[in-house]
This record gives C-alpha cells, structure tokens and sequence, in this order.
C-alpha cells in the first residue's frame, strides 16, 4: 500500500501538470467556478513545481540545492512585499500572499521547463 502511495506521489511531482489539470477538474466539479478552480489548481500546480524543480535539479546534477530554492523564495517574498509597500503604502497580506504565491509560479513554471530541456539534452550528449 505504501508502494502504491510513493507511486503516486512521485507521479505529481514529475508530472505536476498532471496534478493541476486532476486539482482544476475537481476543484471545477466543487465549486462551480471556472476563474476560482483555475486559480486553486494553479496555487496547488505550484508547489508540485517547487517540488518537482528540485527533484530535477538532483537528477542532472546528483546535488540537492534545496537550500537556494527556499532562499529564492524566500527573496521573492521580500521583494514582492517591499514593492507593494511601495506601490499601495500600506501591505494587505492576502493580495501580498496571492501576488507572490502567483510569481512563484512563473519562475518556477519556467525553471521547469528550462531543467526538463537541459536534462534531456544532457542525456542525449552522453549517450554520443
């Protein structure tokens, strides 16, 4: 059973978008809402991500860089807080929150996909 459990885990994670279109279909089927299940998925889609950026990383590299993906994310926060305060004069944590979860998104939505890309043409160099 556990066997089965570590499976499946290990298939969001490699696959998280398998993981967003599963979370936005359910999440459609509950709440009645497309913008809010897209949005809901997306929040759930990051994570895998995070996680899956650093599965990754181990993978081509055969070193955890765990630490300097909490730090980036870390000083995505920061930043996203410091511009806000700077934008609105006064931080709404909830807007902060959402803007910075959504940014983690991106860049790690798009390390993704540059790791996916540099680990396949690194194995294909190897085999040659």
């Amino acid at each position: 059973m556990a066997s089965i459990f570590s499976t499946i885990i290990a298939i969001f994670v490699m696959i998280p978008f398998l993981g967003y279109f599963i979370s936005f279909i359910l999440a459609k089927e509950i709440m009645k809402n497309h913008r809010k299940a897209v949005h809901l998925a997306i929040d759930i889609t990051t994570f895998l991500l995070i996680l899956s950026v650093h599965f990754i990383v181990i993978a081509i590299w055969q070193t955890s860089y765990l630490w300097l993906i909490f730090l980036v994310i870390c000083s995505i926060g920061v930043l996203f807080a410091i511009m806000y305060w700077k934008a609105k004069g006064e931080i709404h944590y909830p807007k902060v929150l959402r803007g910075f979860w959504r940014m983690n998104f991106l860049l790690f939505f798009t390390a993704y996909i540059t790791l996916m890309i540099t680990g396949l043409v690194l194995r294909i160099l190897e085999l040659y």
